[in-house]
């Protein structure tokens, strides 16, 4: 018979058991294979710690817990970690009633509950979803087990008065909007987003000097609200007032920048060394030019001084400026979590960006819909900031484009994806629904015609296929063939017709330069077709 209790010190060794048996020595934090780790979680305040028990054989069997107060969120926000069940006790239904005695246990004391689900089996995803929890992001090689890193699916419930103390109206970037919406769906929220298609990043400033923070510089570092207890942009798990050994006793650092002899803001930060991962948790400024400067200065240290793997940072989804800074810094949204931060008498949706230091290189995953659907939206993120900048190399000469500003030329490029086509291999077929257009970035393209062995055209590096079918409609009037290896960006209809929808000044340029380009593909076929 499986009983589920509240965990005792008697405990302590079954649990550690648990870890061993399910983990090996890979477990992301191997500080809870330790004795004094486990009766710290099990004697806490803010954390509940289950068991499950066996009792025919005085066993234990499983264990969960629930991290109360998930550090500067800062209220009723509650983190479901560590469910693991005995290999040998799987399937039974165990990890499902550890979960259910959880839900009941503290969602009279939280507003948000959230889970991070590993995805190399689909137990702990399924377990979530019949429990209510809802999923609102993906995030890529953020924990190191062993040798590998491995992504975790991200999940949210809200609950008791979470949806009635929401702030309304979030102001999002465009490239958020799509992970937004689907999060807020999947938590049965009005998806009530405005995108913000006008806020400037903040700007890039110099000269200021860095350094760790020392307890000569925390008073100093104190008086400054803006980002702190005023204008907060960016949330996390610990608050410069929590006090400085207490910081430093969670692995908490922070670098303030300088001007003279004058402290002028700092970025507050966990580094934990083990997995690689660097969290941003508090930004404090007197000036604008201030924060895109010490978080650049950060990313420097997290490549050449840490080895850091994976940088993440929850930006206010009512700070647009944040949120392009993050993006022009190559973060990349991962999550959208409604009403997961506690400001004034409010909660604010938060959108968790996430920049990968190593290659996205998945590994083995068991993603099930709808936690599938939402790790393909922000793989499909960072698959377009992997081609952005080659994109960016030949956008500008391309004809369709001339005309376009600088911003409107990277909103455009950001919305192209990747493809590959080996020489020989076909674009597109004649008759094919016009799905997709291709800036070409490498290779050489044949145009072919039904009824005609040779080619009517080429498209070349530089040059756009299939845009004329894509902005009028209907099949793909001719086919389109590989001569060498192509790469080219991608940009689907639908996006598309999203970029113009939201910025009506980028169609009119398209549709004005695209009169121009079917003039000259025309003239170039007469040309082609006299010579032969």
């Amino acid at each position: 018979m499986i009983t589920i209790r509240e965990a005792r010190d008697t405990d302590v060794q079954g649990i550690i058991d648990i870890y061993l048996a399910t983990y090996g020595q890979d477990y992301a934090y191997p500080k809870y294979y330790e004795e004094f780790e486990i009766k710290k979680l099990i004697f806490s305040d803010e954390t509940l710690m289950l068991v499950a028990e066996d009792t025919e054989d005085d066993r234990i069997v499983g264990t969960a817990s629930v991290i109360l107060e998930v550090g500067a969120y800062t209220d009723l926000v509650g983190e479901f970690g560590r469910l693991a069940v005995h290999p040998d006790y799987r399937r039974r239904g165990i990890g499902t009633q550890l979960l259910e005695h959880r839900l009941a246990s503290v969602k009279d004391r939280l507003h948000v509950g959230v889970i991070e689900a590993r995805v190399t089996h689909p137990f702990t995803q399924a377990i979530a979803l019949k429990q209510g929890f809802a999923p609102v992001g993906f995030l890529p090689l953020k924990y190191l087990f062993g040798s590998h890193r491995e992504n975790m699916g991200f999940l949210v419930q809200l609950f008791g008065r979470g949806r009635e103390l929401r702030r309304n109206n979030p102001r999002v970037v465009p490239e958020v909007y799509q992970l937004a919406a689907s999060a807020l769906e999947a938590c049965r929220v009005p998806v009530d987003v405005i995108v913000d298609e006008e806020s400037a990043p903040y700007p890039f400033g110099h000269g200021f000097t860095v350094s760790e923070l020392t307890t000569e510089g925390y008073s100093r570092l104190l008086r400054i609200e803006r980002g702190r207890v005023r204008n907060r942009e960016i949330f996390g798990p610990m608050r410069l007032q929590y006090g400085y050994f207490k910081l430093i006793s969670h692995h908490s650092k922070y670098l303030v920048a300088r001007e003279g002899s004058h402290i002028v803001g700092a970025v507050g930060f966990t580094l934990e060394r083990l997995d690689r991962v660097v969290r941003v948790f508090e930004l404090i400024s007197l000036r604008d030019e201030v924060i895109r400067f010490l978080l650049g200065e950060l990313e420097q240290r997290c490549q050449q001084e840490w080895e850091i793997s994976y940088m993440e940072l929850d930006v206010s989804a009512h700070a647009p400026r944040m949120q392009r800074t993050a993006l022009q810094l190559g973060f990349v949204p991962v999550a959208y979590a409604p009403a997961l931060a506690f400001v004034d008498v409010e909660r604010l949706d938060l959108v968790k960006f996430a920049k990968l230091l190593i290659p996205l290189d998945l590994g083995p995953m068991m993603l099930i819909p709808p936690v599938s659907d939402l790790a393909e939206t922000v793989l499909a993120a960072f698959r377009r900031r992997e081609v952005l900048p080659r994109l960016g190399e030949v956008v500008d000469r391309v004809g369709l484009f001339a005309g376009l500003e600088e911003e409107q030329l990277t909103r455009l490029a950001a919305a192209c994806q990747h493809a590959a086509f080996p020489e020989g291999t076909e674009v597109f077929r004649e008759g094919d629904p016009c799905d997709e257009m291709y800036l070409i970035l490498e290779g050489e393209v044949a145009i072919y015609i039904e009824g005609r062995e040779q080619p009517i055209a080429t498209v070349r590096a530089g040059e756009c296929l299939g845009e004329i079918s894509v902005l009028t409609g209907g099949e793909r009037a001719a086919t389109a063939r590989a001569v060498t290896a192509v790469e080219a960006g991608v940009l689907s209809k639908k996006d598309l017709q999203g970029l113009v929808r939201l910025r009506p000044g980028i169609g009119v340029v398209l549709y004005r330069n695209l009169a121009r380009g079917l003039g000259e593909k025309l003239r170039r076929t007469d040309l082609d077709i006299l010579d032969r």
